[in-house]
């Protein structure tokens, strides 16, 4: 009997954000895995170590949480006035598939950094000191992310004093800009149930208020006190709970066939990754995950959201940016929980401590847009080198 030997594919392990992820330079990927297809997914599969059924990624270099099994492909990009293609695979952990259906705005951070280690940016838009600007194309999503990323001596300065709330250590701030984030080419329009605030019908589970918005990310969002909740959850109160689990995806795919990201619900088992759900309150006392107390009049509102069916550790980048949106349109939930009115940031409460994002937005012909999202992350090279996986294993 022979077995097939490892090979070895050059990648880069970075931290961005709250995530954390392999990156792949396309060209450098084994010949089969250049293109989409049951040959990539495999291959990204093994490289995180899923499906998994004792859920913790002990062969490979997931870290078993949805923040950590992510896979991404950098590519000098083809269009015009972009310097970097980023398309980004959230690998599911116990169950055969990767979803491709929107985008990592956490991991979204760390795509200037890599691309600039990569040699995948032209060197004349690199200043000696000072910012480059990175010019992302998002492929998942078809839309543009700025990243402002910090350069001293001609290399990225991945050190500094931002600190960034669900990361341990501090690092150099890197602002990223989310243009016109609102997914019109999945689901229809900003508001794709064309209301600001729906009653949304969950089978089983009952009827609740909602808004359902494609900004940055599929998201619905619902008052915590009419599911039972004060916004204040910390993860384990939510992912040690198989039957509010259970009530969190029935009404994520409820919210899924409103907004016509599925026809049937059966179609939601293979699209974990969107939309999110998740539940906002007032402003209230609480305590993060870390211990640090969060003041009420820290923050506008509180906010809890779940990924890839648990309740998220701190807050998923393209979320936040589906938070400083519905919060810019007076009348959301969103928008209510953080007192209403007009706005154009919005500090939120998660799990891990605050955060804010900035959004604009304005009717345009009776219908709601938005031209950016920003906020501020950091981002960490981690490891970098080649990843090994079995050669028959794709």
């Amino acid at each position: 009997m022979s077995n097939a030997p490892q090979i070895r594919i050059p990648a880069i392990y970075l931290r961005g954000g709250t995530s954390k992820g392999t990156f792949f330079r396309l060209q450098d990927m084994p010949a089969s895995t250049q293109v989409p297809g049951a040959a990539r997914d495999r291959l990204f599969q093994r490289v995180v170590g899923s499906p998994d059924p004792y859920a913790a990624h002990i062969d490979g270099m997931g870290g078993a949480t949805s923040s950590t099994s992510k896979c991404v492909i950098l590519a000098t990009s083809a269009r015009p006035d972009h310097d970097v293609d980023y398309l980004y695979g959230q690998v599911s952990i116990d169950k055969s598939f990767v979803d491709w259906s929107g985008n990592c705005g956490n991991l979204s951070a760390a795509v200037g950094p890599c691309a600039i280690a990569m040699g995948l940016v032209d060197v004349a838009r690199i200043p000696q000191d000072g910012v480059a600007v990175i010019r992302i194309w998002q492929a998942n999503i078809q839309k543009t992310i700025i990243a402002h990323v910090p350069i001293t001596a001609g290399q990225v300065q991945e050190t500094g004093d931002f600190e960034l709330d669900g990361v341990t250590f501090p690092a150099a701030e890197i602002a990223v800009e989310f243009m016109d984030p609102a997914e019109e080419g999945d689901g229809g329009a900003m508001f794709p149930t064309g209301n600001l605030v729906d009653d949304l019908e969950v089978p089983g589970v009952g009827t609740f208020k909602a808004t359902m918005i494609n900004a940055g990310i599929p998201t619905v969002f619902v008052n915590a006190a009419d599911i039972g909740y004060t916004g204040k959850e910390l993860r384990e109160a939510i992912n040690t709970d198989p039957a509010a689990l259970a009530r969190f995806e029935a009404m994520r795919v409820a919210g899924a066939l409103r907004m016509g990201l599925i026809k049937d619900p059966a179609e939601a088992a293979t699209r974990q990754h969107t939309p999110k759900i998740a539940f906002v309150a007032p402003p209230q006392d609480y305590q993060a995950s870390s211990g640090k107390s969060i003041a009420a009049n820290d923050v506008d509102l509180l906010v809890r959201a779940l990924s890839m069916g648990k309740l998220h550790h701190a807050m998923m980048g393209t979320a936040a940016v589906a938070i400083g949106t519905a919060a810019a349109v007076p009348g959301t939930l969103v928008n209510l929980a953080a007192g209403g009115g007009d706005r154009t940031s919005v500090r939120f409460g998660h799990p891990s401590g605050t955060l804010r994002v900035g959004a604009e937005a304005a009717q345009v012909n009776g219908e709601w847009q938005v031209k950016k999202a920003i906020m501020s992350r950091s981002a960490r090279i981690l490891m970098e080198g080649w990843v090994r996986v079995p050669g028959d294993a794709f």
